[in-house]
């Protein structure tokens, strides 16, 4: 009975994380560089991250472009998985994670050993 009791509760902890971290994800968010604003939302199970504005598509990023991600918590305010970028064709290990006033986000590609960290603030 204290097995069953301790992993229901082991249960909910993790159900509320999720909750708290698929949560506080969703919104509009400014790229540190000032370039993109995205809005991240549910899509199905997923969340969706899409570009709502790009200012320099010079790399090829545009208005649009979506990258669905297919995250889990790993810990409070963090989730981690993968994402894919239709466009691209590409998936990536992805984490994110959600902090006071902010959300930073690590993309890598090659089993880990190219990563890219970006910060996100709200947008006003």
């Amino acid at each position: 009975m204290q097995g069953t009791i301790a992993f229901l509760c082991a249960m909910l902890v993790a159900s509320a994380a999720r909750a708290d971290a698929f949560s506080d994800s969703r919104g509009t968010w400014i790229r540190d560089d000032g370039n993109a604003k995205v809005s991240i939302a549910p899509c199905g199970q997923q969340l969706c991250a899409t570009n709502l504005w790009i200012r320099d598509t010079s790399k090829g990023e545009q208005a649009g472009d979506k990258l669905i991600m297919t995250l889990k918590p790993t810990s409070q305010g963090t989730l981690a998985g993968k994402a894919y970028d239709p466009k691209r064709n590409s998936t990536y290990s992805m984490t994110l994670k959600v902090t006071n006033g902010g959300l930073t986000t690590r993309g890598c590609v090659a089993a880990g050993l190219i990563c890219r960290n970006v910060r996100w603030t709200p947008a006003k």
